[in-house]
């Protein structure tokens, strides 16, 4: 893959002096920090329980892939149906047994590729695909980040989105008319003013009063997740196996994301067979922790690809600093005050950010829009991806698989590329 910036602060091995390698972790931290702990809340697990599983699974993550890729990796949405499911019919113990399997089952695909290569990723994947794809992961998030941005428990609210509009203008702000290290923390320097505005309004207008330090009151100061060891039988484990094929598609897109992001080939140094193995360990390592399945997140690669900050001396930073907040509840309860349209603010820049970045792999491959064969794929990728498109069949009496957006046009884009015939030249 070809470098595609030349605006690069920090690169994947570069460690950034302390002073600012402090607060670029903290941003990443920020970004992560919602969705991380919403999947437990939704599923019933505990929120620093998947920090703790998060941050340390990150550093897995980068251990096996030799610290080249600066991914976080965090709860994956992903599992959240199986795991209600698997839990309400067997227990919690075999929903981990199943999750326990499904990063096993990543392992054995990286086995694979190890063994029979990578050279089918290619022709598999060419830019027509992977630039689709990466459009459809940026703007298949769009709908998160303006939810968080203007409704107030589904109703609108104009309060949430001047909370927002002041938080995106912040970042924008600093994004562009700043120089120096401000330039590189627009995340956190957006977050922080439109914390500080919510605060502020709050006081003169009651419509603003949305910050609460009650749960920082009643937290423990400190905490430490309970080790606990899963369960298995034959239903949860093939349940959680076939979301994983899922997953493993969505991995591959995230990890193309990645790629374009920081100019580098991750698929082949360090190579799938090791962002495979460092995603599905990290996976099993969180079932032995009653923590949810990992997946990359997408918000912490738009914060590379705003800051062009790849360093990962700063997503190891904000990994430690995820597990330091899992054993100090008070300070985590902290972060979970950031109000949604806070996050929703800078949200709708960070996804829009990794659609621009497929839009950008598109126009410099040179992928040609008059072929009626790159027309056609590119066409049914974003309108499955970004339309909702959904595969569904029943399991058992209460589980069903799906296979939706990202994964599903990722692996309808491969068949497609596939089964349609180049155009002679």
């Amino acid at each position: 893959m070809k470098k595609i910036n030349s605006t690069v602060k920090y690169g994947p091995a570069d460690k950034p002096p302390l002073k600012e390698w402090v607060p670029l972790s903290i941003q990443h931290v920020f970004a992560m920090f919602g969705s991380t702990i919403l999947v437990p809340i939704l599923v019933g697990l505990e929120p620093t329980t998947a920090l703790f599983t998060a941050g340390t699974g990150t550093l897995i993550y980068i251990l096996l892939t030799k610290a080249m890729v600066p991914a976080f990796i965090g709860s994956s949405f992903a599992f959240i149906t199986p795991l209600i499911a698997i839990s309400s019919q067997y227990g919690w113990p075999y929903a981990m047994g199943g999750a326990f399997c499904s990063g096993l089952m990543y392992a054995l695909i990286a086995f694979i590729i190890s063994k029979a290569g990578s050279e089918w990723i290619h022709r598999a994947l060419p830019p027509v695909v992977i630039g689709s794809v990466i459009v459809v992961i940026g703007l298949n998030l769009a709908p998160t980040a303006m939810n968080m941005a203007m409704y107030d428990n589904n109703n609108y609210s104009l309060v949430f989105l001047s909370i927002a509009l002041v938080t995106l203008a912040a970042t924008v702000i600093f994004n562009v008319f700043f120089t120096g290290f401000l330039s590189v923390i627009p995340i956190l320097m957006g977050l922080v003013i439109g914390y500080i505005f919510t605060l502020i309004m709050g006081f003169i207008f009651p419509a603003y009063h949305i910050i609460s330090f009650e749960g920082v009151k009643n937290a423990a100061w400190f905490g430490f997740p309970k080790f606990s060891l899963p369960k298995f039988s034959i239903v949860p484990i093939l349940t959680f196996l076939i979301v994983s094929f899922a997953t493993i598609c969505e991995h591959l897109g995230d990890t193309l994301v990645i790629s374009k992001v920081v100019g580098e080939n991750f698929y082949e140094n360090p190579g799938l067979k090791r962002t495979l193995l460092g995603d599905g360990l990290a996976t099993t390592w969180a079932s032995l922790w009653g923590g949810p399945p990992n997946t990359t997140y997408g918000e912490n690669v738009g914060v590379l690809a705003i800051t062009n900050v790849y360093s990962v001396w700063v997503t190891g930073g904000a990994a430690v600093i995820a597990v330091l907040l899992s054993l100090f509840p008070k300070f985590g309860a902290l972060i979970q005050t950031i109000p949604n349209p806070v996050l929703g603010g800078i949200s709708i820049l960070l996804f829009g950010v990794i659609a621009s970045s497929g839009l950008r792999t598109l126009v410099e491959s040179g992928v040609d829009y008059q072929d009626k064969r790159n027309l056609t794929i590119s066409s049914i990728i974003l309108v499955i991806g970004i339309g909702g498109g959904m595969l569904k069949f029943n399991l058992g009496s209460s589980l069903e698989f799906s296979l939706g957006a990202v994964a599903l046009s990722t692996l309808v884009g491969i068949i497609l590329n596939l089964i349609i015939p180049a155009k002679r030249r």
